[in-house]
């Protein structure tokens, strides 16, 4: 099956298995910023925005985002020029062991793309898909807030 999607902001065609999880389709394209954890979506590592929302890859077949659009950490900033939610992570100090923060960080922008400024059950909510089993939460709802505020200034 041929699919087309608008993938970190560009168009894209792919051939694919329609049967093939996004989570594997991602990571076998290179994107390995989509981390395979539970496989039963209760991790959030594997998370994706897809049209806007925060979804778990691994609960998605490919044949289903034809048409859409994704986005995955590798779309959000560089090295050089990091995403005000990535700059904020690292100046919390809300990143260990980073398995689960890129679906953490993308938790936080589906959020803040929706509500500029969001209270802390706000973010609990938001983020509560994704679990972290190094850092526990207080960082990263900091790091969310400070990003915020970032993001709200330019």
């Amino acid at each position: 099956m041929k699919i087309d999607i608008k993938l970190n902001g560009q168009r894209k065609s792919f051939e694919v298995d329609p049967s093939e999880k996004v989570l594997d389709f991602l990571r076998r394209i290179g994107l390995k910023g989509v981390k395979k954890g539970c496989s039963t979506g209760d991790c959030g590592s594997c998370a994706i925005i897809l049209d806007g929302k925060i979804v778990n890859s691994c609960m998605l077949f490919v044949g289903q985002i034809d048409g859409h659009t994704i986005e995955t950490i590798e779309g959000l900033g560089t090295i050089e020029e990091p995403h005000p939610i990535q700059k904020a992570f690292v100046e919390e100090g809300a990143v260990q062991c980073g398995f689960c923060i890129p679906g953490m960080i993308l938790a936080a922008k589906a959020l803040l793309d929706k509500k500029p400024t969001p209270s802390i059950t706000d973010i609990r909510t938001a983020l509560s898909g994704n679990l972290c089993r190094c850092t526990g939460y207080v960082k990263i709802e900091k790091a969310v807030l400070k990003a915020a505020k970032m993001m709200r200034k330019k």
